[in-house]
């Protein structure tokens, strides 16, 4: 193997690492930010886990966190909680920021 081939097969392990680390680390994010809705709605136990994974699944409908934030907005205003679509972001980047720590450290 010549130069340019190590070069060009450590950016493909690089790439490869850093997406795994960016579809972990958004994952994470997700529960954080569900664990965090669950509190603020009240849920208790078992019910924890079942909202965290709706929020979960609720990423799945289209790409980016606008589908995320709707459903998340959707339970606070039906529960009669007061946030805005601002204030949720500023959580999910909380989240994100925290996830990578964790991560980070191994969590």
């Amino acid at each position: 193997m010549g130069i340019f081939d190590d070069r060009e097969k450590a950016q493909e392990n690089k790439y490869f690492r850093d997406e795994e680390l960016r579809f972990k680390s958004m994952a994470r994010r997700n529960k954080l930010f569900g664990a965090w809705a669950a509190g603020e709605l009240g849920k208790k136990g078992p019910e924890i886990d079942v909202y965290v994974q709706s929020v979960q699944a609720a990423d799945m409908e289209e790409a980016g966190d606008a589908d995320l934030l709707r459903k998340v907005l959707k339970d606070f205003q039906a529960a009669g909680k007061s946030a805005t679509e601002t204030d949720l972001k500023k959580r999910l980047e909380a989240c994100l920021k925290t996830a990578i720590e964790q991560l980070e450290a191994g969590k």
